[in-house]
């Protein structure tokens, strides 16, 4: 509260406007301030007038007579306009708080990062392999070293090819029914392999140590450049009717060996393939045999038994045609993906011609290489399967294919060194 002075006298100054501070044995803020007397009710009061100009940072008297700072205090119940609502060792404290605070956060960050780094550097190590400027080095006999571990009692004495005197001369029993076996299908096998041929090429046969990479369909493979890098293999190894023509900065045109079924053959194959190309059919039914035939044979068109319809003129020379030996869909099936041979024909599961392309370089090649292998992520439902045309993972639904177990069984290759990955898996 204020106290005015008595009017000034003639040639004095006009009265100063007391501010009176009452004092009691506690501090005006807060119980227990420096300087200040403990709390306690306390009946002495003083008065203090202080002239306005000089109320702050004045030294006061407290009651016990020792003398107290009051730098911008206020009287009890009064409020200044200019200060914070907080007491000032409250406003400290929230400002540490929020130090610390923000501290923490970088901490946990920085520790994420480092994470992130190390599990980034760790995938790339065992699921991404960078392309060589130079050839890589071949050592013969490598990939056999690693293949036994997964394929157990390993050997390569199996033919990578069905030839006609397995079936004319000594009828070779099979245990199973296509595709793992030719049981029940050998008579019409035999038409096929009396005009198709089993030999491989005197080129790759020569080599002291094969490179092969096989090349997927994936999506991945879109604008990877890898084309040049594809092409020094010594096999190249294609799917189904993946294409070329357009797409050869980013996988090539060199084509050494191509698997396909009756569904998934390419209507021109003359424009996709080079001259030599070997045509390996994989034979999952019957049906596949009768197509095969009637192309080559030029009879009557098989239209039925096929989930699409494949293509009625084929313009291929038989010579480059070859069956790919069951035995290799059986071991993909059995020592990759742990798939009973014998099941209900409703729910028939098999491996996809990629897997199968890769058990088949397992066998043939002393390196081996993949590219454009792995399916996009579940949240990625609109992303296209393939580099070349626009088709998502909801069409795999009824394939007979288990992605997530052949997506498994190639990680473990990789990990265990028996493949290396041109693009990220």
């Amino acid at each position: 509260m204020g106290v005015r002075l008595p009017g000034p006298g003639p040639g004095e100054p006009p009265p100063a406007t007391l501010s009176v501070v009452v004092l009691r044995g506690s501090d005006p803020v807060g119980e227990g301030g420096p300087g200040l007397p403990g709390p306690g009710p306390q009946p002495l009061q003083r008065l203090v007038a202080l002239h306005p100009a000089s109320i702050n940072n004045q030294t006061l008297s407290a009651p016990c007579g020792c003398p107290c700072s009051y730098p911008n205090r206020v009287a009890r119940g009064s409020r200044d306009d200019n200060s914070p609502q907080e007491p000032w060792h409250l406003r400290n404290m929230i400002s540490k708080s929020r130090w610390k605070l923000l501290a923490m956060l970088a901490l946990f960050l920085a520790v994420m990062v480092w994470y992130s780094i190390s599990r980034e550097d760790r995938y790339i190590e065992l699921f991404y392999f960078p392309v060589p400027g130079k050839k890589e080095p071949c050592l013969q006999g490598e990939a056999e070293k690693m293949v036994s571990k997964l394929f157990g009692n390993y050997s390569r004495e199996q033919p990578f090819f069905l030839q006609l005197k397995d079936y004319f001369w000594v009828k070779t029993p099979s245990l199973y029914e296509l595709p793992y076996g030719t049981k029940g299908s050998e008579d019409l096998l035999l038409r096929v392999l009396a005009i198709t041929s089993y030999s491989i090429p005197e080129s790759i046969q020569s080599l002291k140590c094969r490179r092969c990479v096989v090349v997927g369909n994936g999506h991945r493979l879109r604008n990877s450049s890898l084309g040049e890098a594809i092409n020094k293999y010594d096999v190249v190894i294609r799917l189904n009717s993946a294409p070329v023509a357009g797409y050869e900065q980013d996988v090539g045109s060199k084509t050494t060996m191509r698997l396909f079924y009756p569904e998934s053959a390419h209507f021109n194959p003359k424009v996709e393939d080079n001259p030599d190309t070997l045509l390996v059919l994989v034979a999952f039914k019957a049906m596949d045999f009768h197509w095969i035939e009637s192309i080559l044979s030029d009879k009557k068109r098989v239209r039925k038994g096929f989930w699409k319809q494949p293509p009625l003129i084929w313009d291929v020379n038989p010579k480059q045609i070859r069956i790919l030996n069951p035995f290799y869909m059986e071991i993909a099936a059995d020592k990759l993906l742990s798939l009973p041979i014998h099941q209900p024909h409703k729910i028939k599961q098999k491996p996809t011609t990629g897997l199968l392309a890769i058990t088949l370089a397992l066998h043939l090649c002393d390196l081996v290489h993949i590219a454009g292998f792995g399916y996009p992520d579940a949240h990625q439902k609109k992303q296209s399967i393939h580099y070349y045309e626009y088709i998502t993972l909801k069409s795999m639904m009824w394939s007979g294919h288990n992605v997530s177990q052949e997506a498994l069984a190639i990680k473990r290759m990789l990990e265990i060194g028996a493949v290396k990955n041109l693009t990220y898996f």
